[in-house]
């Protein structure tokens, strides 16, 4: 696998960014695309990454994506939803039925990650920084996924006793998530480490997604 960083000027126009996702999408040998953001304010971020065919769209980040991936078809999902909901297939944490509460409603990690715990026949609830009474729906909580962007934001007697928490934080300077685990921790059946929990999925599934992607394109089987 190779990778193309292409970086454009910061006085980009959004027609010049299209026309550079409109190269990469005709180009047979590029198989995944990933718009870092955010962008210069003078760009429509959304047509930008609308502009990523869905073949390529191996990060999750299309609204035809998004809508497939939430009716269940074919779509790769946001990287980093997806690659929880693999870590959580891995430790063989049974889904169905669970209430999950997930903390953050952004496009790319606490809706897709709503939808996708649904899917898996979760109950799931929904709550960002206007919710009322906050820890009180937390603790009602199965699986709590924190995706809030604020350190320790989550306090440790809001999780109740065997819940799975799933920090999807990071926050460099303090070196914490959005959890604070040291005192949820102790009380979980099972959670994710900051650093080297959620992090690292992330980039694997996108490395995935992308292998999935030429293989498809390939006409390969996928094992």
């Amino acid at each position: 696998m190779d990778s193309l960083a292409v970086v454009l000027p910061e006085a980009t126009t959004t027609a010049e960014l299209l026309a550079k996702i409109d190269e990469l999408n005709a180009d047979p040998d590029v198989h995944g695309i990933l718009l870092q953001h955010p962008v210069p304010h003078q760009i429509d971020e959304r047509a930008a990454f609308d502009r990523i065919a869905v073949t390529k769209d191996v990060d999750g980040v299309t609204t035809q994506g998004f809508g497939l991936m939430a009716m269940g078809e074919p779509a790769y999902g946001s990287a980093t939803p997806a690659g929880i909901m693999r870590l959580l297939a891995h430790y063989d944490i049974g889904l169905r039925g669970m209430h999950a509460v997930v903390i953050g409603r952004s496009p790319i990690l606490g809706k897709p990650m709503a939808l996708m715990l649904l899917n898996a026949d979760c109950t799931v609830t929904v709550c960002h920084s206007r919710t009322g009474d906050l820890p009180a729906l937390v603790r009602q909580a199965d699986l709590v996924v924190a995706a809030v962007g604020r350190p320790r934001f989550v306090a440790g007697d809001w999780v109740k006793d065997g819940a799975v928490i799933v920090d999807a934080g990071f926050h460099p300077a303090e070196r914490v998530g959005d959890v604070d685990l040291d005192a949820a921790a102790p009380r979980s059946h099972a959670f994710t480490p900051v650093p080297g929990g959620v992090g690292p999925m992330t980039i694997n599934t996108l490395i995935l997604q992308t292998l999935e992607a030429a293989e498809r394109a390939a006409g390969t089987a996928i094992d």
